[in-house]
């Protein structure tokens, strides 16, 4: 199984936002404890995965009563690296990118867009939302200057490989592309793609199953 350099399966670092999500519904509930099987069935998982998963933070749970919502919430935060923002740099001011640099909720993950750059000279200098755009041939120096170790590709499909490549050389160690388009990288770079088009064919997929079910089910009554 896939692991990341903490040694936490790959798998648990894509279900903890669920757990923080539902863990912060239950607080405003106005809970204070919560048990693996409450989680695991609102989830839609088995109890005994929920408890392996928490186990990676460092949670223990007490017996009959459950785990502590407020710990737990920030034990996940910490493991996620969460509580400590990463700057990154946005490459592609286009209506994406304008998008991604006003939304408000990437820091409360850890991220925080600091620059955005473009090869269009009339967005240089102009703002989306707090952030800055600058040109893209300043970048290295932007990234040597300040320490960046993460880039946000949100370019067209037929730009992607090469924004990609730039970052890699301005020395990016991980890549959030949001461009319809994989990338060939070298291995220790960390790539995240992030296919809008792919999440749609899924949905469309499940729409239609889901349709496809209910006039099965239609028909069946008729009899």
């Amino acid at each position: 199984m896939q692991e990341d350099r903490r040694g936490i399966p790959i798998p648990t670092i894509k279900r903890f936002p669920s757990y923080l999500r539902l863990l912060k519904q239950y607080l405003e509930e106005g809970k204070e404890m919560v048990s693996a099987t409450t989680l695991a069935d609102e989830l839609g998982l088995k109890p005994i995965q929920v408890r392996k998963d928490i186990s990676c933070t460092g949670i223990e749970g007490k017996p009959k009563v459950g785990f502590s919502i407020t710990y737990l919430i920030e034990a996940i935060i910490h493991t996620l690296g969460w509580d400590n923002a990463t700057d990154a740099v946005l490459i592609g001011a286009g209506h994406l990118g304008s998008a991604l640099s006003r939304y408000e909720g990437f820091e409360s993950y850890g991220l925080k867009i600091v620059a955005a750059f473009d090869i269009d000279k009339n967005k240089c200098g102009t703002k989306l939302g707090e952030v800055s755009v600058f040109p893209l041939d300043s970048l290295k120096e932007y990234i040597k200057e300040n320490h960046v170790n993460i880039g946000v590709i949100a370019v067209p499909a037929i730009q992607a490989q090469g924004i990609a490549e730039l970052l890699v050389d301005c020395g990016i160690l991980a890549i959030w592309n949001f461009a319809p388009k994989d990338l060939k990288l070298p291995e220790h770079v960390v790539v995240q793609r992030t296919d809008l088009a792919t999440s749609f064919a899924v949905l469309s997929a499940k729409v239609r199953r889901k349709m496809a079910n209910e006039e099965l089910s239609g028909e069946m009554d008729e009899w």
